[in-house]
């Protein structure tokens, strides 16, 4: 089956219906969805959106808080059209109807790591929920935006694939899981919106759907990548064996939460002097040595000297979710440990979202803007979300009525595979690609652990291919396949880096070096079209 619409956006979190929704008074727009509209790594995102709404912070402030955190490896321009253009996309967020946590008339705003003011405006501590719900809701109100659940994009339809001059995107390839037939989905314009990759990792704060697609699909189709080595850990994931995935929010640590071993000692201020509120590298790497110095499986995150009251009005989700495995966070610390959380790297774009390939755009955690540097400041990334998604909103707007020659398509042909008898292939690979990447390209890095992770990919890949090329495909087996090649393009990344800045920590080079410079890869054995 072929479908064709204005835009085709892949990925349904922030990004991906902020675009659609900025969209479809003008054109026909098209938003896939791995898994349901509420599955994706916005709905998990507890914390909130930074930006200056309060009249006391300044917009150098948070430029210079976003620099220090980065590293000073964040694009100043980047940086300051993010923040810039803050305050109106909050504003736009309200008018859509997110519920934000007020403090009497005005908004509450709370403080974070590696934030001089607070900034953070939050709908209490499930902000990506309200976030999404609302979001959704709008969505699917609007005739214009066509929603597409269960839906996984195979690859991208490009004109040079197709054996024509003059490369761009056409569409994609999408594998219906309800029918389990690939289908063709045309557009003028193709958006990544697909989130990060931190599924790379044994543990993650992130939903299962964050296996890199869209960095994957625009590295097999020609696009650059750049700082795949900085995987942000966010220090506090709850430890318990039915707590899957879930994230005890930086905001505790703002509002005052201590960081203890297991004999109740504090710790942070032999490691930074802002302790609880030194960025999240700094703190992922302190609770990581001190989990392996005292051989211990966790460390506690302790905020039950706040008043009761004060816990279910600001932490009412994670209250409630500790509650039910037996853990009263307003008497009891909370069990945590370090988790993969965030990608900071990603697909080259510039500000309006531009990829290297004609008509294709990536915005959010898929995209590389230059903004994050080498450790993303806490509760940039919706905000990243949001002012991009505008820009490319207004972009691709701007160039509507452009005349395309049109392409005809071949559908999906698999009539040279054959259905699988052992699928058992794709759990073992999954699971060993997870472990050695946390075990050798992890928190701590070496160049020899980097070389054992490069050959097991490497072979792994060997492995995904031939499996790839015989047998038919299936949701597990895209991401698998995903997951590998950007764990191939960490591995790459982390190896060229020849110092320790930001959330890349090697203990062959552990000083700063004196230039800070991108780690930007290039699709080998691709032509660029003149």
């Amino acid at each position: 089956m072929q479908q064709e619409f204005d835009v085709l956006i892949i990925g349904s979190g922030a990004a991906g219906l902020s675009l659609a929704l900025r969209l479809a008074d003008t054109a026909k727009v098209a938003v896939l969805s791995k898994g349901s509209l509420t599955s994706g790594s916005t709905w998990l995102a507890q914390g909130g959106i930074a930006a200056v709404l309060d009249e006391s912070d300044l917009i150098q402030d948070h430029v210079s808080d976003t620099l220090t955190a980065g590293a000073h490896l964040s694009h100043n321009d980047a940086v300051e059209f993010t923040v810039k253009n803050g305050k109106r996309s909050i504003e736009w967020l309200i008018n859509q109807g997110v519920p934000f946590t007020r403090d009497g008339p005005s908004y509450h705003l709370t403080k974070e790591g590696g934030h001089s003011h607070r900034r953070i405006i939050h709908a209490a501590d499930a902000t990506g929920r309200a976030v999404q719900e609302t979001l959704v809701k709008r969505a699917q109100e609007h005739e214009s935006i066509h929603l597409f659940e269960y839906c996984t994009a195979v690859d991208l339809i490009t004109r040079r694939k197709l054996k024509h001059a003059h490369n761009r995107c056409l569409g994609a390839y999408v594998l219906d899981s309800s029918t389990g037939h690939v289908n063709v989905f045309k557009a003028k314009y193709v958006v990544l919106a697909t989130g990060g990759a931190s599924k790379a990792y044994l543990y993650t704060s992130n939903s299962d759907g964050s296996s890199g697609d869209g960095i994957a699909m625009a590295w097999r189709s020609g696009c650059r990548v750049a700082n795949m080595e900085f995987n942000q850990f966010h220090p506090t994931c709850l430890y318990h064996p039915q707590a899957k995935s879930f994230l005890i929010t930086e905001a505790v640590r703002g509002e005052g939460g201590k960081l203890l071993l297991p004999d109740g000692t504090p710790f942070m201020e032999q490691f930074d002097e802002r302790a609880e509120l030194a960025p999240r590298d700094i703190v992922a790497r302190a609770i990581d040595h001190e989990m392996k110095r005292l051989g211990s499986d966790c460390l506690y995150l302790d905020i039950s000297h706040k008043p009761q009251a004060f816990i279910l009005e600001h932490f009412p989700t994670i209250y409630d979710r500790c509650l039910k495995l037996g853990i009263d966070i307003s008497k009891d610390p909370i069990p945590v440990v370090p988790a993969a959380h965030y990608t900071c790297g990603g697909v080259m774009t510039n500000q309006q979202g531009h990829t290297d390939l004609n008509a294709l755009y990536a915005i959010g955690e898929t995209s590389f803007t230059g903004l994050h540097g080498a450790n993303r400041l806490a509760s940039n990334s919706l905000l990243e979300c949001l002012v991009f998604a505008e820009s490319a909103a207004n972009d691709i707007l701007a160039r509507f009525e452009e005349k395309l020659d049109t392409v005809d398509v071949p559908d999906w042909d698999e009539s040279q595979v054959t259905d699988s008898d052992e699928d058992v292939i794709i759990s073992h690979n999954w699971d060993e690609l997870r472990r050695f990447m946390w075990d050798y390209v992890g928190i701590v890095r070496t160049n020899k652990r980097l070389r054992r992770a490069k050959h097991r990919v490497d072979l792994l890949q060997q492995e995904i291919t031939e499996y790839y090329s015989n047998y038919k495909i299936s949701k597990d087996l895209l991401e698998l396949r995903n997951l590998a090649s950007v764990s191939d393009l960490i591995i790459r990344s982390a190896a060229l880096r020849k110092e320790s800045r930001g959330l890349h920590y090697t203990l062959d080079y552990p000083k700063q070096g004196p230039e800070a410079r991108d780690t930007i890869l290039t699709p080998i054995n691709f032509e660029w079209p003149q």
